[in-house]
């Protein structure tokens, strides 16, 4: 009498393949999304391909989604760009990051192609770059004013602006021998290139708030007779708490 196959019990192997078609749930970082394998196989040598090619190692959240640990904010737009493979407009650094990310090769591309990621990465930071000392004043700024907002609405931080080696000079000038009071100022430049001081102010302002401060600027008026001379080297910076 022969005995009855016997088949060895196998490890629960990870999730299979599924088909191209087959419509999933996305949870990306807590946003929610609904598409298709075929949709995030688009092209099939990125990350984001991989993910879902062969055995599926995603873990789901208990919904049952397929659960992405990163920031979904901006997967939206990547997206909708594999759906629709038109380029996005809004966010444009952002979305860069995320494909990236995902090596989505012809997106990130795409991307660097437009005229607002090239003048912000090609023009602004090469611009920011000939500024001494930028990125360590912006945080200098933000460490006072904070340390300065203590019961209170506003915090003023003055900027000094010194854009050619002759401002420095006449600041310098200025300065010597001076007894006044003393308070926190920050200086930027002097810097080589045609961008004006309103170019940096725009800079300035659009990387704090890029943070999620409120601010202003102003010229520094002051009473103090031997500012005069220096008077439009000096500008005040408000951040606004509540």
């Amino acid at each position: 009498m022969s005995l009855p196959d016997f088949k060895s019990p196998r490890k629960q192997s990870a999730e299979p393949v599924q088909q191209q078609s087959s419509v999933i749930q996305l949870n990306v970082g807590g946003w929610f999304f609904t598409t298709t394998i075929s949709t995030l196989r688009k092209f099939p040598t990125s990350r984001l391909a991989e993910m879902f090619t062969g055995p599926l190692k995603l873990v789901k959240d208990k919904e049952g989604r397929f659960f992405i640990d990163r920031d979904g904010t901006h997967f939206g737009a990547v997206l909708d760009y594999l759906r629709t493979e038109e380029v996005p407009t809004k966010n444009l650094v952002e979305v860069h990051k995320e494909a990236v990310y995902y090596d989505l090769k012809p997106l990130v591309k795409l991307l660097e192609d437009t005229p607002h990621f090239f003048g912000e990465t090609m023009g602004r930071k090469q611009f920011l770059s000939r500024v001494r000392n930028y990125h360590e004043n912006l945080e200098v700024i933000i460490r006072v004013a904070r340390a300065e907002a203590m019961a209170s609405r506003y915090s003023t931080i003055i900027m000094c602006i010194l854009k050619t080696e002759e401002d420095l000079a006449k600041y310098n000038d200025t300065m010597v021998n001076v007894d006044h009071k003393k308070e926190s100022i920050v200086t930027f430049g002097p810097w080589n290139g045609p961008v004006t001081v309103e170019d940096l102010f725009f800079c300035i302002k659009k990387d704090i708030e890029a943070r999620g401060y409120q601010v202003s600027l102003e010229s520094y008026i002051t009473d103090k007779g031997f500012w005069y001379k220096s008077h439009n080297f000096f500008h005040s910076l408000l951040f606004t708490w509540w």
